[in-house]
């Protein structure tokens, strides 16, 4: 046998163990295993059938990903599966842990399938922009027909033992808490197979239950919005169609050509960038391994607002008690209301309990003294964006909380080291940049001040996965990474405006780009007014522009702050769809004309690279300056926060597939119409673009 698969007999029972630590992935070594231990089982005449098993925490977890990229060795797992599937001999799968992807494939090639009570199952190749390739769209529709396969395989959803037994794809769930149990239930099912003269029973020579044509063009317009832009999720679709509508050979041949087209393609390769960047960015480069951590079993959020609510949310989910500070009671109650809305909402989609509503609120302490928050191990600061303010608040804190309490700040965009100078513990203090809602959205810009100790870093980065987000570190600078890069497009994006692009032109771009609204209705639903009260802050502090776009700040000056006063950009007759105005279209003509700038038909192409170019040059910038330490941090920033659409693969990585030569010529070919004030390549794009490399090649 190999080194990961050994073969062993128990009666007339053979047994086969997966040993491949940590997740038993499918690696050569293990595909060479399997088909050595069928092979073996057969030609032992006292082998009478055979369980396949797994030791350590759980059963065959997926492929062995690091195998995309070098090529996959022989025997291939389509082959492996089919052996396993025609034997002469019954095969039971022991499943425990989880069986996904590749695992799950090789489980539905054995004849019978049982499992523990926390066993999960799943087929989640699509968030890798691939569809399962060793049978998974040919054998599932067989047992659970073709909604249900459309379900599992279209989401990529795991899902457990019990709901697995519901649809089909597991036999029986088995009454073991160890290894060693599942062993013995799994010898014993064996055996009574035999004894009830139970042969094999393959999965290929089901026929499934019919399903016509339009039950997967239906599926397919159901998520066609959702979905757009990504290949995998409709590869996988005419797949499972193949199961109903081909002989199962052809079906495979069938899923095998459309596993290929997907492996090939910029979007699977964006995807698989994306799943190891999202692993990566958690490892801090240059931070010490095995930094300690300091305890975190209680929390303190200041301000009850939406983004407060939302804060102390995420510690509430993770179990973590969490006080709630404010200076007037009825905001602490307008708070906490929005908060008990959003579980209760939650609770009636069915995806928590009302008793699991109740918990989590007992978690959440409202409280208007300090006091009561002296001996929390962080607290987050979230208040408005207002540097002086902040700064009395952490006076406060420096004050309050006890010593070595972790200080953090929700400012998006103000200096976290001025904001720890008003400390006398700068080394407590950093930035926890929450994105809105912050209950919902995934990405934590973690922002490490000059004196921040190295255990805040890790305390916060592992903090940051224990609820629920991913955690990014980048260093202080005007807007950090996200915003300072967002600035850019929306610097360009008005300049676009006033030269005679409108708004629904350039929001139309960027949603046919991935994004999921243009920067403009972006910018109505969180409201004008909060960008307009930013733009005052930078003028004050002395960041003043070049050229000073005037016409978004006189329609917040008229009262229109976006979506909740029914009108900004746009006009909003049902609160919610944006519908051109032309009071507006007449305010940027005439604020054209008093800043002297002609209009002009502006095509696509333009307001597409004037949009974007400015984005990776910025990103360039932040990279040479150490404000981010790899280009994947920007990526996975962009893609979690700002709604960069993942068939992309971020800003940085997109720039790579496009060719940052084509950028860099972008930027003097703008240079040349605009000056080069805001048109100047960075020397690292220049470099890199002259070098024919790219940002993950250089």
């Amino acid at each position: 046998m190999s080194d990961t698969v050994s073969f062993s007999k128990q009666g007339a029972i053979g047994l086969i163990t997966v040993n491949n630590p940590p997740v038993n992935a499918l690696s050569q070594s293990v595909r060479a295993g399997l088909k050595q231990s069928v092979e073996t089982g057969l030609a032992d005449d006292s082998v009478k059938a055979m369980v396949l098993i797994c030791a350590g925490s759980t059963f065959i977890a997926g492929a062995d990903i690091k195998e995309f990229a070098k090529g996959m060795g022989e025997p291939g797992l389509v082959p492996v599966i089919g052996d396993m599937e025609t034997a002469s001999k019954p095969i039971v799968a022991a499943i425990h842990g989880t069986a996904l992807g590749g695992g799950l494939e090789v489980a539905l090639g054995c004849h019978y399938r049982i499992a523990t009570p926390t066993a999960r199952v799943g087929l989640p190749e699509v968030h890798l922009g691939l569809l399962p390739g060793a049978g998974g769209t040919q054998r599932l529709p067989r047992l659970v027909g073709a909604q249900a396969a459309l379900d599992l395989i279209v989401t990529g959803k795991h899902i457990g033992a019990k709901d697995a037994l519901n649809v089909g794809i597991i036999d029986a769930i088995v009454d073991a808490s160890t290894p060693d149990d599942l062993e013995a239930e799994a010898i014993a099912y064996a055996e009574k197979l035999l004894a009830d003269g139970t042969g094999p029973r393959a999965i290929r020579d089901i026929t499934p239950e019919a399903a016509g044509s339009e039950v997967f063009e239906n599926y397919a317009k159901s998520i066609a919005r959702r979905q757009r832009g990504f290949l995998a999720p409709f590869h996988i679709i005419k797949s499972i169609q193949a199961a109903f509508e081909l002989p199962f050979d052809e079906g495979m041949a069938r899923e095998s050509e459309l596993f290929m087209e997907l492996m090939t393609s910029p979007e699977s390769a964006a995807q698989r960038h994306i799943f190891f960047a999202e692993r990566e960015v958690a490892k801090v480069p240059g931070l010490p391994k095995g930094t300690p951590k300091r305890d975190i079993k209680t929390a303190a959020v200041i301000g009850a607002g939406t983004m407060g609510g939302g804060i102390a949310m995420n510690f509430a989910n993770a179990g973590i008690p969490v006080k709630l500070l404010d200076a007037k009671q009825e905001y602490l109650d307008k708070g906490l209301a929005l908060i008990r809305s959003n579980y209760e909402n939650t609770a009636k989609k069915g995806r928590m309990s009302l008793a699991d509503v109740e918990k989590r609120m007992a978690l959440i302490e409202p409280t208007l003294a300090y006091s009561d928050i002296a001996d929390v191990d962080i607290v987050i600061e979230a208040v408005f964006e207002n540097m002086a303010i902040k700064k009395e608040i952490f006076k406060t804190l420096d004050a309050t909380c006890k010593p070595g309490a972790i200080l953090a700040t929700n400012t998006s965009t103000l200096d976290v080291d001025e904001i720890a100078s008003a400390t006398q513990r700068p080394q407590d203090v950093i930035g926890m940049h929450f994105f809105s809602p912050a209950n919902v959205m995934r990405l934590l810009e973690n922002v490490r001040g000059a004196k921040t100790a190295d255990d805040v870093i890790a305390t916060v980065m592992s903090l940051s996965k224990r609820i629920g987000k991913i955690g990014a570190l980048v260093g202080v600078c005007d807007g950090f990474v996200g915003n300072r890069m967002l600035h850019t497009r929306t610097r360009e994006s008005a300049f676009l405006v006033e030269e005679g692009a409108t708004p629904e032109q350039i929001d139309k771009v960027l949603f046919d780009f991935g994004f999921p609204m243009g920067p403009f209705a972006m910018a109505d639903m969180a409201g004008l007014d909060v960008g307009y009260k930013v733009r005052e802050e930078r003028r004050k502090a002395g960041k003043v522009e070049q050229r000073d776009s005037v016409w978004i700040d006189k329609i917040v000056e008229m009262g229109r702050h976006g979506q909740k006063t029914n009108a900004g950009v746009y006009k909003y007759e049902d609160g919610r769809t944006p519908i051109p105005d032309p009071e507006i279209a007449a305010l940027i003509v005439q604020c054209a004309k008093d800043a002297g700038i002609e209009q002009r038909q502006i095509s696509d192409q333009e307001i597409l690279e004037r949009c974007l170019y400015p984005m990776i040059n910025e990103g360039a910038k932040i990279l040479e300056e150490g404000i981010a330490a790899r280009p994947l941090d920007i990526d996975i920033i962009w893609i979690n926060g700002y709604g960069f659409p993942g068939y992309k693969g971020g800003p940085m990585f997109w720039a790579d597939q496009i060719g940052l030569k084509t950028v860099y010529e972008g930027y003097k070919r703008y240079a040349e119409q605009f000056g080069e004030h805001y048109w100047t390549p960075s020397p690292l794009l220049e470099k890199l673009a002259k070098e024919g490399k790219g940002f993950y090649s250089q």
